[in-house]
């Protein structure tokens, strides 16, 4: 591939559809990903969202390692402030041990909840304010050196599974340059800083262990189909579902309703947040791609294929990869 791919699924629940073949499609979506050359899958922890399955992260990407064998999977991310360092450290550690060399751990530092679901977590509000040390301390834990005296990550010690900061502000940017990490921004759904946090990144950056040199992934959108009528409907069907998801209070809505939600302010929020979408034919898909890479000094893409059906997210899948590939391959 002329850029380097990876996958962010959020596992969603489409209308009509269980959690079962949710995750199910998952996995069609990894083995597909993987058949046609992506780097990584990626899950995102988000609580008490009645659209997206992807709450127990470690749970599903063990589920998706068992029926794939040479994609990296990873977190995309945890929600760090929601559990305590050395849990996360276990599991990741066990999933490093279940599938070596292919496991990553995205961090963020966002509840991915709202207040109530903080709550039901049993987290601390003020966890997010220790986000620096608690990575410094989940290092520790996978690379053997425990910063808890007595305390060990097993499974997890020495494992060294690679750690990347998400972020969507100069926040995340920093502490990635000052901890020598991988920086992942969350353009797919927030891409008013893109430009700033990277450049933020790139100029801080300190070499560590873990990383000679910056490396960045920025997050984008993609409705890719084989004609551009079916890919500017599916458009359409994607931006419904994103305001109901957001603002539908989780109820089941109609299409006319999603609509009446979008004309009413929804769609203001909506489009922002797809502000970096590549949509229609594998042409015009590349041609995206190629300016969004450049535009956001990405060395590695991960894409948010949005599709209202699993068929239309796989096959947005397949013609993405074919979009950016190598011609002289």
């Amino acid at each position: 591939m002329r850029i380097p791919l990876s996958v962010l699924d959020l596992a969603p629940i489409a209308r009509g559809e269980t959690v079962s073949s949710s995750i199910a499609a998952s996995v069609a979506l990894a083995q597909r990903a993987e058949a046609t050359g992506y780097r990584r899958v990626w899950y995102a922890e988000h609580h008490n969202m009645p659209t997206i399955a992807s709450s127990a992260t470690s749970v599903l990407i063990s589920h998706v390692g068992a029926h794939t064998s040479t994609i990296r999977l990873g977190a995309g991310g945890v929600m760090l402030p929601n559990h305590s360092p050395l849990t996360i450290a276990e599991q990741f550690g066990t999933l490093a041990s279940m599938y070596p060399d292919r496991i990553d751990l995205g961090l963020g530092r966002a509840p991915g909840s709202d207040q109530n679901t903080m709550y039901a977590l049993r987290r601390d509000p003020g966890s997010a304010e220790t986000f620096p040390q608690d990575v410094l301390e989940l290092q520790a834990y996978l690379t053997g050196n425990s910063r808890v005296p007595g305390v060990d990550a097993i499974p997890g010690k020495g494992t060294d599974v690679p750690l990347f900061i998400l972020g969507s502000s100069l926040f995340g940017a920093h502490l990635a340059a000052a901890l020598g990490l991988p920086y992942a921004f969350a353009s797919h759904f927030a891409p008013q800083a893109l430009e700033a946090a990277v450049a933020t990144y790139r100029r801080e950056f300190k070499p560590s262990e873990q990383l000679a040199e910056p490396y960045v992934i920025a997050g984008v959108n993609v409705v890719a189909a084989d004609t551009e009528e079916a890919a500017q409907q599916n458009l359409v069907a994607v931006r419904r579902n994103l305001a109901i998801g957001l603002f539908g209070r989780g109820r089941s809505l109609t299409d006319e309703e999603a609509d009446l939600l979008l004309e009413q302010g929804a769609g203001h929020h909506v489009g922002s947040m797809l502000t970096h979408t590549a949509v229609g034919t594998p042409a015009q898909v590349g041609d995206f791609l190629d300016r969004f890479r450049k535009q956001a000094d990405a060395d590695e893409l991960i894409v948010a294929h949005q599709s209202p059906t699993t068929e239309g997210r796989l096959r947005s899948v397949e013609l993405t990869a074919e979009a950016v590939a190598d011609p002289a391959a």
